[in-house]
């Protein structure tokens, strides 16, 4: 999942960033307990999620909107009540996007557990969706998804 980045860590630093918490970390990452989302005007729609931890890491993500046609939520109440979300307009959504072999028509978007950001709080969780079986971990960016 994890994805090397184009950019230096010192080169991302200099972006504008905004922090989140993670107090569970990521799936397989937990020492990993906060991040920051930079964006870099010239890769959009992608983002970089910097995580702060015993050893940084860089993830390239992307918000769905938009981009993945029929892309349907459904958190678990559990998941729900742990970031404090009464609204859908309280989340933001963020997908892990994995590069194959460094080929860009090989990028595949995680969509069955994105990221999930409470708006209010800055609070954050990887969250397996309820509704996970509609989509894939592996889900291509470009042409069929496998």
């Amino acid at each position: 999942m994890k994805v090397s980045p184009d950019l230096s860590t010192s080169e991302l630093s200099q972006q504008t960033a905004q922090r989140y918490s993670l107090p569970q970390g990521l799936v397989g990452l937990p020492q990993h307990k906060s991040f920051e989302i930079v964006q870099v005007p010239d890769q959009e729609p992608f983002l970089w999620m910097k995580l702060s931890g015993p050893e940084p890491l860089n993830f390239l993500v992307l918000e769905p909107t938009g981009l993945i046609a029929d892309y349907e939520l459904e958190l678990f109440d559990e998941d729900a009540e742990f970031l404090g979300i009464q609204d859908s307009t309280d989340a933001s959504v963020l997908n892990i996007v994995t590069l194959r072999n460094n080929n860009p028509a090989d990028a595949t978007v995680n969509l069955a557990g994105p990221v999930i950001i409470n708006r209010r709080t800055g609070v954050a969780k990887q969250c397996i969706l309820a509704n996970y079986f509609k989509y894939s971990a592996y889900h291509r960016l470009v042409g069929e998804s496998s």
